[in-house]
């Protein structure tokens, strides 16, 4: 079993040269990218939808700008693939409906950003 580092663990890769230039190049890209999506789905505070908030006698927060910039994708890719289920569910628990139209508008913002 090996180290969980919390890294790219690129060293384990054994890529040199070009091949560990281009790996190098794609994960600074896929890092920006969600760095940019974070960032901008805390400034149109929608951030509560992606992950659980910081609470309040914590000094830090829960996630990175980073880790919400990932995590909204995956929240939204979730609600596409299992949208009839949810809709489904909604319309058995009416009192639901106010927060799910929030989230489906959420989700809208979110989708407008990537």
């Amino acid at each position: 079993m090996g180290l969980i580092t919390g890294g790219y663990d690129l060293e384990g890769t054994s890529l040199k040269g070009n091949r560990l230039i281009n790996i190098i190049l794609l994960v600074t890209l896929s890092y920006s990218s969600a760095i940019f999506e974070g960032t901008e789905l805390r400034k149109k505070q929608v951030e509560k939808y992606v992950c659980r908030r910081q609470e309040p006698k914590k000094r830090y927060r829960r996630r990175s700008t980073f880790g919400v910039g990932r995590a909204a994708e995956k929240w939204v890719n979730y609600l596409e693939k299992y949208s009839q289920e949810v809709e489904q569910f909604i319309k058995l628990t009416r009192n639901k409906r106010r927060f799910y139209q929030q989230g489906m508008r959420a989700a809208t913002l979110i989708r407008s950003i990537s």
